[in-house]
């Protein structure tokens, strides 16, 4: 992956991890996502699909994409 590719991620991923987006908030539009970070439409869905992959996000078809609930380590039976 490329720089922008890497910054994209890491910048989406702030989004969840510091709580600015929480469990069931919308994501950013790609548009959005492309005007912030000024990427292409296809490198964004490459950066959106790997979170979604990750269990980060979901998409939701015609609605975009949303913040998944986060499993916690105390879920995990011993």
């Amino acid at each position: 992956m490329g720089e922008l590719t890497e910054r994209l991620e890491a910048g989406l991923r702030g989004l969840i991890e510091s709580g600015e987006r929480k469990e069931g908030d919308k994501m950013p539009s790609e548009r959005q996502i492309m005007e912030t970070y000024v990427a292409g439409r296809t490198t964004v869905r490459l950066v959106l699909a790997k979170l979604a992959a990750q269990g980060l996000v979901e998409a939701r078809h015609g609605s975009g994409y949303f913040v998944r609930p986060q499993r916690s380590d105390s879920t995990v039976e011993p």
